[in-house]
């Protein structure tokens, strides 16, 4: 059984959009002031992973983190629309904050030891798992079946060093973005295509060639990264993160951004716990 079809897809009743502020925006800490001085927040989003973060077709920036990043901006300078976007990939996001070309990552980021060695996280938004994606007809029903075969990632994924370390029998073709890894599985340069199970079932919502083999891995929390030593910075985001909840933000963007037949599965990454991996 998928891991999928074993969550319990609680959809909680959502209170109208007038939400409840009581104290909340009290109890928020103070920004910064190495923020509040720039008076605007330069923030680090995917561009090419939709829901989370993509650019439409009018080249405007969308997407789950996207309204999680207008929001901080709200928050912190008054205004959603205070916000400077910087499109940053799985490889090169940690070098960009790290040479402080933004002051946060909200960008699909996996908590894991070894980029807690490097940089910091607030508590987690969101919790996200890998699969992958093969072909209807591929005879590939599970990740042992990928032994031998060529697997596109992206470079500097968690599900990249994921196999490196646990299937180095699995060859991988490491591509810049999710478009390129896509397009070369598509193409019959890989056998298969990994990456976050949330990115995943975009395209076989769209795509009924393909199919996931739904044997999740590398289940980890999802948060917001900065540079170590900002310790009032996460603070204040850490406060943020908790307020979106409380005021049950989260819902109403999954809403605007992920049809309806595949809604179930968003809504559980930021509503339930985070399921046990099996692996």
């Amino acid at each position: 059984m998928s891991l999928f079809s074993k969550l319990p897809f609680v959809l909680f009743a959502t209170a109208s959009l007038g939400f409840a502020m009581h104290s909340v925006a009290a109890d928020m800490p103070p920004v910064p002031s190495s923020i509040s001085q720039q008076d605007v927040l330069r923030a680090g989003v995917r561009c090419d992973q939709p829901p989370y973060g993509y650019q439409d077709n009018n080249g405007d920036f969308a997407g789950v983190e996207v309204e999680m990043s207008r929001q901080i901006a709200e928050w912190a300078f008054g205004s959603r629309d205070k916000v400077a976007f910087t499109c940053v990939t799985a490889e090169n996001r940690v070098p960009q904050l790290l040479g402080r070309k933004v002051d946060l990552l909200i960008a699909t980021l996996g908590v894991t030891p070894e980029r807690q060695r490097v940089i910091d996280f607030t508590q987690p938004y969101r919790w996200g798992a890998s699969d992958v994606l093969v072909r209807q007809d591929s005879g590939i029903e599970k990740i042992a079946d990928l032994k031998g075969k060529t697997l596109a990632t992206l470079k500097g994924s968690v599900q990249a060093k994921w196999f490196e370390e646990r299937m180095p029998e699995v060859k991988t073709l490491r591509l810049n973005s999710a478009a390129d890894a896509l397009q070369s599985f598509r193409q019959g340069r890989a056998d298969a295509y990994t990456h976050d199970a949330a990115t995943l079932v975009v395209v076989t919502a769209n795509d009924p060639s393909v199919r996931l083999i739904e044997e999740p891995f590398q289940i980890s929390d999802a948060a917001i990264g900065l540079r170590q030593g900002e310790d009032e910075w996460r603070t204040y985001l850490s406060a943020a993160v908790t307020r979106m909840h409380e005021e049950k933000r989260f819902r109403p963007w999954v809403e605007q951004y992920v049809p309806e037949d595949i809604r179930a599965y968003y809504l559980s990454v930021f509503e339930q716990p985070k399921p046990e991996e099996s692996h």
